[in-house]
């Protein structure tokens, strides 16, 4: 009992002891950086904000986004990149002293000036106000393949590790300069924010890869294929009759093939020529509910969990059951990507990334990792699922057929015959007279036993030029080549 008492007795010792050395510590040692530091509420916070920010990485080593001390307006923020990154980064408002979008929003904690978490008494002794710096998965140079491939349609494209969720590339257009938002000139970031237009859904804020949703078109006769395996096999067999045009219950309008084309049979052309009037007839056959549970089974209806502040990435659109209720024709053309059916370029890369990753979507994500001011890291992103939007029967039964449509079909020739893409052109009709949206989408390499290991969306948005005449193939057709193959590491 004595030992016991012996023993207690030097720990609540110890302890006064330890506690007496902070309080020295506080009071004496750290008094006088305590007193000037911008975490102290006595301050009024405004020293916090003459601190410096922790630097956003790429996975190539490039430096996105860092402080720089300067004479009489402490740190502002400085984005080398500028443009390329910002629908990623955001950026750190000076005037407002915050960071309203991207990962300068997203991971400010890490960012701002903290306290690292105490482990041990040196801890205790030695604590400092620091910052960490955060790496991400995309690579610049990736990025710029991706910018440069765009150009200046107006569009997104967006590249994806199938197997982690990693994004390795993600730009769109219009895009802004995150040092005009920066700067430490309040009267120049107020002019060029309202030339932004900040409160319009098409501002350049907005990061058209995420928040921006267009009709997929025939892209999205990759959940209708999956659908069919999914939920009525049976189907997996149809002959469909050769047709340029088709009447459908309830309507006096023929759905027509693009361009009038004439085109039919079996499942692998059906696909692979992308033909709409047999997706048509199968969408009536597969009927909406089993249309709803495949699209929302891939992520639609959803908001992507992409590490970006809530409500930049907005849920891709697939209307429920009740929605076709009085509207059978909206059966037929929601099974061809149309109708009221809306989607990102997140959304269509992931789809893409599941047939690729054996039906299985993982969560896309843009941290890497987190490194603290003395170079240790903190933090690792640790890759996890978000849905298992089919099996792996399926996918692999899906990817094979999109091959098809690389081999022979409506993607004929965009890529190397040797690399074994699998992919889906998408020509979406729009609310503007004769203009379309312009799909691609793909993965690879995709043949048999291979793992496929980057899979990429990009969509133009027409009209280009004044004009209203393309196609997927042909607009985002070399977009997405130009990314894959770079992410492949192929120059063929």
């Amino acid at each position: 009992m004595n030992k016991r008492i012996r023993t207690i007795a030097f720990v609540a010792v110890a302890c006064f002891a330890l506690m007496g050395l902070q309080l020295a510590n506080l009071q004496v040692r750290q008094a006088s950086s305590l007193q000037r530091s911008g975490l102290n509420p006595s301050t009024g916070g405004t020293n916090h904000f003459d601190l410096p920010r922790g630097d956003i990485v790429s996975a190539d080593g490039q430096i996105l986004a860092y402080s720089v001390k300067t004479r009489s307006h402490g740190y502002v923020r400085r984005y080398p990149e500028g443009p390329l990154f910002a629908g990623i980064t955001g950026y750190w408002d000076k005037a407002q002293y915050a960071a309203p979008y991207g990962l300068e929003s997203e991971y400010d904690q890490y960012l701002s000036p903290n306290t690292p978490t105490i482990h041990n008494l040196k801890d205790i002794l030695t604590q400092k106000t620091g910052t960490d710096s955060i790496g991400i998965t995309v690579s610049a140079k990736l990025q710029k393949v991706a910018a440069d491939a765009l150009g200046s349609y107006t569009g997104a494209v967006v590249a994806i590790d199938p197997q982690t969720g990693a994004i390795l590339a993600m730009y769109a257009n219009p895009t802004y300069d995150p040092n005009k938002l920066s700067s430490p000139d309040l009267a120049a970031v107020e002019k060029y924010l309202a030339s932004l237009n900040p409160n319009s859904g098409s501002s350049p804020l907005v990061n058209g890869a995420i928040g921006q949703r267009y009709p997929p078109g025939s892209t999205f006769k990759v959940i209708t294929t999956a659908t069919i395996f999914d939920h009525d096999p049976s189907l997996e067999s149809i002959n469909v009759p050769y047709a340029s045009s088709i009447s459908i219950p309830d309507t006096n309008l023929p759905l027509h093939n693009f361009a009038d084309e004439v085109c039919g049979g079996n499942l692998a052309r059906d696909l692979a020529l992308s033909c709409d009037t047999a997706y048509a007839e199968i969408g009536l056959k597969l009927k909406a509910p089993n249309l709803y549970a495949e699209a929302t089974a891939f992520g639609f209806n959803k908001v992507p969990p992409i590490d970006l502040p809530s409500g930049e990435a907005v849920p891709s659109v697939f209307p429920p059951p009740s929605a076709f209720a009085q509207n059978i024709p909206g059966i037929a053309y929601s099974s061809i990507g149309q109708e009221d059916v809306a989607a990102t370029a997140l959304q269509d890369a992931l789809v893409a990334a599941a047939i690729g990753d054996g039906g299985t979507m993982m969560t896309p994500h843009l941290l890497s990792s987190v490194v603290n001011s003395d170079g240790t890291v903190v933090m690792r992103y640790t890759p996890h699922p978000w849905l298992q939007a089919t099996s792996a029967s399926t996918a692999s039964s899906v990817r094979q057929l999109m091959i098809g449509v690389t081999q022979y079909g409506t993607a004929a020739g965009i890529f190397p015959a040797s690399l074994n893409i699998a992919a889906k052109t998408g020509t979406a009709e729009t609310s503007v007279s004769a203009c379309t949206d312009d799909w691609l989408i793909a993965t690879g390499p995709a043949g048999a036993g291979q793992v496929p290991k980057v899979a990429v969306a990009a969509v133009v948005v027409q009209p280009i030029g004044g004009a209203c005449n393309g196609t997927g193939a042909e607009y985002a057709g070399p977009i997405v080549k130009s990314v894959l193959l770079a992410a492949l590491g192929s120059s063929t």
